[in-house]
């Protein structure tokens, strides 16, 4: 990651911000090798502020866990408030690869700034869930639905154990179904958050960012999923480091496939 190449301009941390840069589009397409580009640039920006990126961590998990125990209401409300915790974070990145701190005002910031373009990503992941779970229920049954949804464990184990074939089937579709709300979601929050995108054309740019640059995308997913296998090994310990590295790699891997200018 060049902060520097012809064609960016990166405006300062939270604390002097000129205002957000204006983002040229469509996203360009980048060599396959990229995607290993985009953990070790991530890697960076973690190496800046350990500390700091697992009080991060800490607390985006305490909030979902905290929202969790709230039946029903709780998990809708945790999807629409990460996209404000992730666009704060974009916001630290940032800091971090221009000379400044990594600060707690900084995962804040999306609840101050950018907060409706945030949530209107939430609120639209939150629909391509809902509508995943649809389609899921439709071979499962809604039985299994209402479960997931209420959080009722044993409801979902009476559920699963039914069906298997129709389950695994269900499971195939819905994740086919995922791959494009994952990629639509995965700029989306950084878009909103740095360049005041709206959340349809945020979407619709991270959606069409991340078809273009598939082979990438598919070398930093294998490559993520092999460093959460080596994560887990040490009872797990390891996602203190693992679940701080991927938030900074979405950062990372806009830098790379996004330009700036003036």
């Amino acid at each position: 990651m060049n902060a520097n190449e012809p064609g960016t301009a990166l405006p300062g941390s939270a604390s002097n911000d000129p205002g957000p840069a204006t983002l040229v589009m469509p996203a360009r397409v980048v060599r396959a090798g990229a995607g290993v580009d985009w953990i070790s640039d991530g890697w960076a920006l973690f190496r800046k502020a350990p500390l700091m990126w697992i009080i991060f961590l800490v607390l985006f998990f305490l909030v979902h866990v905290g929202l969790g125990m709230v039946p029903w209401i709780g998990t809708l409300i945790g999807t629409i408030i990460s996209p404000i915790l992730m666009g704060g974070m974009a916001l630290g990145c940032r800091s971090l690869e221009t000379g400044g701190d990594l600060e707690l005002e900084h995962l804040l910031a999306g609840f101050r700034r950018n907060t409706g373009p945030l949530v209107a990503v939430g609120l639209m992941y939150l629909v391509g869930e809902l509508v995943l779970l649809s389609v899921f229920a439709m071979f499962a049954g809604m039985g299994l639905l209402t479960a997931v949804l209420s959080g009722d464990e044993a409801a979902i184990l009476s559920s699963l154990s039914s069906g298997l074939l129709f389950l695994a089937l269900g499971g195939l579709v819905t994740l086919a179904l995922a791959i494009p709300l994952v990629a639509a979601y995965w700029f989306a929050p950084v878009l909103a958050m740095l360049h005041d995108v709206p959340a349809i054309p945020a979407m619709k740019e991270s959606l069409f960012a991340c078809l273009r640059n598939w082979l990438p995308m598919l070398v930093y997913g294998l490559v993520m999923l092999l460093l959460l296998v080596v994560a887990v090994i040490p009872l797990g310990l390891g996602l203190l480091v693992w679940a701080p590295l991927m938030f900074a790699t979405i950062y990372t891997s806009y830098r790379s496939v996004f330009t700036e200018a003036d």
